[in-house]
């Protein structure tokens, strides 16, 4: 009966192991998968980031670019010459009305038909002051 009962106890021991390594095995497999999932997401969300900042980087050197060329003699001198309409001692400004009143004082200019020349019987016609 003691033997009996210390099998019973070795094969319930023995299931109880075998479970438990079953059971531990399969929770390290769900870790290692939830770990490759979280490497996965963050690889990516890397990724997305990395290109960001080179968006950002190229963005900041059009900037700097743009700085420096408005930084620059002649962009100051442009603006203050078409904003504010200042000169140079010595030049001439001329101020030109808007082309709206420009094209009032034009001279109407009149579309021309192609008007094909008079053949010669009108000409010899004229000529003898019949027409």
């Amino acid at each position: 009966m003691r033997n009996s009962f210390i099998d019973r106890f070795k094969n319930v021991h023995k299931k109880i192991v075998n479970f438990l390594l079953i059971f531990l095995v399969f929770v390290l497999f769900l870790s290692l998968f939830r770990n490759i999932s979280k490497m996965r997401q963050n690889t990516l969300l890397i990724t997305k980031e990395k290109d960001r900042i080179e968006a950002l980087n190229e963005e900041k050197q059009r900037l700097e670019g743009e700085l420096q060329k408005v930084q620059s003699e002649e962009y100051i001198e442009k603006q203050l010459r078409d904003k504010l309409g200042l000169a140079k001692e010595g030049e001439i400004i001329v101020i030109l009305p808007e082309p709206e009143v420009v094209r009032k004082f034009a001279p109407k200019h009149k579309e021309e038909e192609e008007i094909l020349p008079d053949p010669n019987w009108k000409k010899w016609a004229k000529l003898f002051g019949l027409i």
